[in-house]
């Protein structure tokens, strides 16, 4: 009887120290899953505090110029300007739905167009420092059915491959039907079965052209496994804290998607490029543009060795100020001062993005009404900078 006793005191002793080990087994799973969900997240350190007084200064200059420039007739949109990733002035004004008459607000995400390009050309930055991808590499190797053999990833992302825009050619009788969504896969699909040249031999002149980018977006989808919708938000959104941004997926986002306007508030309708992702199609707001910007110029988020090759120009055929880098456009004067940015336009939305690294100076301008003072944003530089632009320029 007794020897019964100790033996079922000895299994409960087993059975607790079993649970034991397995309770913090569970703990030791659930710190270390805590952990990388917040490693996930890159830290991007800010630069040094500015001053109640130098923020209260460039805060009337800038309420200045805004009211200048837009007045009682304000923009439909958004604008921010940052310093060491600090808002000096952030205003949102205007119709996120015009037709629902919701307020344009912080977390708006509004279709950025173009300045989608240095997103995606900051993905391929990404992948090249994880050694999946070189700059020189040949897109051959990674799309076979690819059809211009001396296209590099490279050329890809400063626009001296020589291809022809897809808006254009899939305009020819016989090559596209407009009636139905254009992929990304088809415009591959057609330059390899329709015969579509290119307008140049490779490398040996600039065109800005937005084929280029849609194939990155195909490139990007291969080297990942993922679809670049999945592979965006992995490689930069979520890393960067990014909330409010997304990529648009034609058949989901469609009917819910921030709407785009002419000047007088007339619907822009959706067409059969609407689909196409790399070149333009993904949603932000002011403020997740200044954390994609932060973390781009943050050592701890992309190799500055790769960053200074993005901002190199690489169009000099002929002499002038007007260039562009990797994903990247630029002016480059002669007393040496640059100036590094990105337009945007598709349907009625304007976008512009300006990056100042050696200011620490982020400006961005977002619209969903046509609006072409939202570039105008650029003259704001002269606050901050030896910039030749005017701040009153009409």
């Amino acid at each position: 009887m007794i020897f019964i006793k100790k033996a079922n005191i000895l299994q409960i002793l087993m059975l607790l120290l079993v649970l034991s080990s397995c309770k913090q087994k569970n703990d030791s799973t659930s710190k270390s899953s805590k952990k990388k969900a917040a490693d996930s997240v890159v830290l991007i350190k800010a630069g040094p505090k500015l001053s109640t007084q130098y923020i209260d200064n460039k805060k009337k200059s800038i309420e200045s110029f805004y009211s200048k420039n837009w007045g009682r007739q304000g923009a439909n949109g958004g604008l921010l300007v940052a310093q060491n990733g600090q808002i000096i002035f952030e205003k949102y004004d205007g119709y996120a739905n015009y037709k629902e008459k919701s307020p344009m607000t912080s977390t708006t995400p509004l279709h950025i167009a173009s300045v989608s390009k240095v997103i995606t050309a900051t993905a391929v930055l990404k992948l090249i420092s994880e050694k999946k991808l070189t700059l020189d590499q040949k897109v051959t190797t990674l799309l076979k059915e690819f059809p211009y053999p001396n296209v590099t990833i490279k050329t890809l992302l400063n626009h001296r491959t020589g291809m022809r825009n897809y808006a254009y050619f899939t305009e020819k009788k016989g090559i596209w039907d407009r009636h139905k969504i254009l992929t990304n896969q088809d415009i591959l699909t057609l330059m390899a079965t329709k015969g579509i040249d290119l307008e140049f031999k490779t490398d040996t002149r600039f065109s800005y052209c937005n084929t280029n980018y849609a194939i990155l977006a195909l490139v990007i989808e291969k080297v990942t496994g993922m679809k670049y919708i999945d592979a965006m938000e992995k490689i930069i959104f979520k890393p960067l804290g990014m909330t409010d941004t997304y990529v648009f997926d034609y058949e989901k986002d469609k009917k819910t998607a921030t709407p785009s306007y002419r000047g007088n508030f007339s619907l822009v309708n959706m067409d059969y490029l609407d689909a196409i992702y790399g070149d333009k199609n993904i949603y932000s707001t002011p403020r997740d543009l200044l954390k994609f910007d932060d973390g781009r110029n943050s050592a701890n988020f992309l190799d500055p060795k790769l960053l200074k090759l993005a901002y190199i120009a690489y169009s000099n055929e002929h002499k002038g100020t007007k260039n562009y880098g990797l994903g990247i456009r630029m002016v480059n004067w002669d007393t040496g001062k640059n100036f590094y940015f990105h337009n945007g336009w598709w349907h009625g939305n304007t976008s512009a993005y300006i990056t100042m690294p050696d200011e620490k100076v982020t400006i961005i301008a977002l619209s969903n009404k046509m609006d072409r003072r939202t570039y105008k944003v650029k003259n704001l530089a002269t606050l901050f900078g030896d910039y030749p632009f005017k701040l009153a320029d009409e």
